[in-house]
């Protein structure tokens, strides 16, 4: 497969599924469709149009979403992925390109480093696969930056093989749905086993369930107050039959920006981005007041290597 072209979309074997009974079943008893068809078809029309969804899309677009929305929301995405897409369509696109191309086209997206690690990726792709992003989670795993749960929504969504993908939106499904919990807590082992065991069994809509539960967590099981009467598995949730309870655990730490030295190094790499050009520290001052707070963060931007620093002691992004 060449990395820039169309994916054949191809059903892998279901081995490592592995549904898990004790958990919950792919068909409940009687006439009752199970949870996860009712999932199924209640995605077909309740999904977002979101670009990388589309059938034509290959594994690398799906690789390159999924990196973007750590922690990020789709509005924000979607246009960065568009403009990344058009210029780096292939694995081998992005690894001919440099660092300081690669830190300015991420712009706005926050934690920049994931746009190194990405790049780092493509070219571990283009050495160790022939461009072609591999489909297997081991391999996909042992790419720089990849973690479980991308590996599995690549060859999930990018291939089209059956896999448990669990993400925070899925957990706070399983937390409620299945243990009867407001909210899912630290992640565990058994979250794997969890949602596969609500899977249903045909491999193509065990495919869409696994979006499908993602969407459901994204758009009505949401953090707080979910919205419980757009639910198509209300009557089976364990958390609602049992009166909706409030979570019994520590409160949920509530992330703040301002101040931060998140915002710091972004107001950093906004001078270096507009710039184009090696700069003085003196044009770094103006970006942030405090220091101290600017010095430490401008060491820490140069530490993880999304900024340099000449022979000149001039500033720039890396090259």
């Amino acid at each position: 497969m060449n990395g820039g072209g169309v994916v054949a979309r191809r059903v892998m074997s279901t081995a490592d599924w592995a549904p898990v009974t004790s958990v919950g079943t792919a068909t409940d008893s009687g006439s009752a469709p199970a949870v996860g068809d009712v999932l199924v078809d209640w995605y077909a029309t309740a999904a977002r149009d979101l670009p990388w969804r589309r059938p034509d899309v290959d594994a690398w677009a799906v690789l390159v979403s999924e990196v973007m929305l750590q922690q990020t929301p789709v509005a924000r995405v979607e246009p960065v992925w568009r403009d990344w897409m058009a210029r780096w369509p292939s694995p081998a696109d992005l690894a001919a390109a440099t660092p300081a191309e690669v830190i300015r086209a991420w712009g706005k997206l926050g934690y920049p480093r994931r746009a190194l690690r990405l790049r780092e990726g493509a070219a571990a792709i283009v050495e160790r696969h022939g461009g072609a992003v591999p489909s297997a989670v081991p391999d996909l795993e042992a790419l720089p930056g990849i973690g479980t749960y991308t590996a599995r929504a690549v060859a999930c969504f990018g291939y089209g093989t059956p896999q448990p993908v669990v993400d925070t939106n899925v957990r706070r499904v399983v937390a409620r749905l299945v243990h009867g919990q407001a909210e899912a807590g630290n992640a565990r082992a058994a979250d794997l086993a969890d949602i596969a065991a609500l899977a249903p069994s045909e491999p193509g809509r065990a495919v869409r369930f696994s979006v499908a539960a993602m969407e459901l967590g994204a758009l009505v099981c949401v953090a707080g107050t979910p919205r419980c009467r757009a639910c198509p598995v209300r009557d089976r949730c364990a958390w609602r039959l049992a009166g909706c309870p409030p979570h019994a655990g520590p409160a949920r730490r509530v992330q703040k920006f301002a101040g931060t030295d998140r915002q710091v190094r972004g107001r950093l790499l906004d001078v270096l981005r507009a710039a184009h050009h090696p700069v003085p520290a003196a044009e770094l001052e103006a970006a942030w007041d405090d220091a101290v707070q600017r010095s430490r963060c401008l060491d820490s931007l140069l530490t993880d290597g999304l900024v340099e620093q000449t022979d000149e002691g001039l500033f720039r992004l890396p090259h």
